[in-house]
């Protein structure tokens, strides 16, 4: 394996949240770490807690939307110029909407940044990812997907209109976004496994973040009933996916509290994963390098 301080982690959503600690664990570990947030206050503030922890370079962070796919091409560039190898990618960016919104690009915003923006990035950051790949053990190279026990809710995902954009609610389209991001992984799985490239998703659990700072009344009557645990506990799964042994076994998988988890019955359907995949393509304007 390579040392530490020759290995990059670009970990997205991390001004907050889960992912800051991730990437605050990793910098101390000696990592590179390549962060992304969409907020500037808390990514300067976030910049400076993972920098201020890290035992080799300091984080670097990039401002960026991931529900707008210009921003995204944008992102994976400025990454691409920083670094030839990405080790492990963490797509931990998203949220729960609490009013229906188009982007500027005619986009359903949650949809678009829980699933299609990552989903774009992953396909962008394949030439990193695999250069890493070719210098590394079969599965040390990893993608991890941030999903929710909110892809068990929903029967499927409907193909002909992912985004929901016929009978839309918030709770379906936080459903079919995490539902996205378990099929994406189990996508990336098979494409990627001639690369000896990894793929996981994994709930992390009720977790005490921001998270649940921007949600609609009916959404946030309930979750404010929940027990939330503190964030490194929710984190924990998306390190261990990240650096343990044993999820380098393997690929495709859901996980939750470093155990498997039963995913959704669709994601064991291989024909519905590819005409996701297609339909997911279609939705970003190509940029798939698989």
């Amino acid at each position: 394996m390579p040392s530490p301080t020759h290995r990059v982690a670009v970990v997205t959503g991390a001004s907050a949240g889960i992912g800051r600690e991730a990437a605050k664990q990793l910098a101390a570990q000696g990592w590179r770490v390549i962060a992304t947030g969409r907020d500037a206050a808390r990514c300067q503030t976030a910049e400076a807690e993972i920098s201020a922890a890290a035992s080799g370079p300091p984080a670097t962070f990039i401002r960026a939307d991931l529900s707008l796919m210009a921003d995204v091409r944008r992102l994976a560039s400025e990454i691409a110029a920083l670094t030839p190898r990405i080790d492990i990618l963490a797509n931990n960016a998203g949220g729960m909407p609490a009013r229906f919104e188009m982007t500027a690009e005619g986009l359903e915003a949650n949809f678009a940044g829980n699933h299609l923006g990552p989903f774009l990035l992953t396909n962008l950051l394949l030439p990193q990812l695999r250069a890493a790949a070719k210098a590394s053990p079969k599965g040390a190279v990893r993608i991890i997907n941030t999903s929710s026990d909110r892809s068990e809710f929903i029967p499927t995902l409907n193909l002909d209109d992912m985004q929901n954009l016929e009978g839309w609610s918030c709770g379906l389209a936080y459903c079919s976004g995490k539902l996205a991001n378990v099929l994406h992984a189990r996508a990336l799985a098979g494409r990627l496994a001639a690369d000896g490239i990894i793929a996981h998703s994994f709930h992390p659990g009720t977790v005490d973040s921001n998270f649940f700072d921007d949600l609609e009344d009916s959404t946030r009557a309930h979750t404010d009933t929940l027990y939330k645990m503190p964030v490194a506990e929710g984190a924990d799964t998306l390190l261990w996916l990240a650096l343990a042994e044993e999820p380098g076994e393997s690929s495709g998988g859901y996980w939750f509290e470093r155990g498997p988890r039963v995913a959704n019955a669709v994601v064991d359907d291989s024909a519905f994963i590819e005409r996701f995949w297609g339909e997911s393509e279609k939705l970003v304007g190509g940029g798939s390098s698989t």
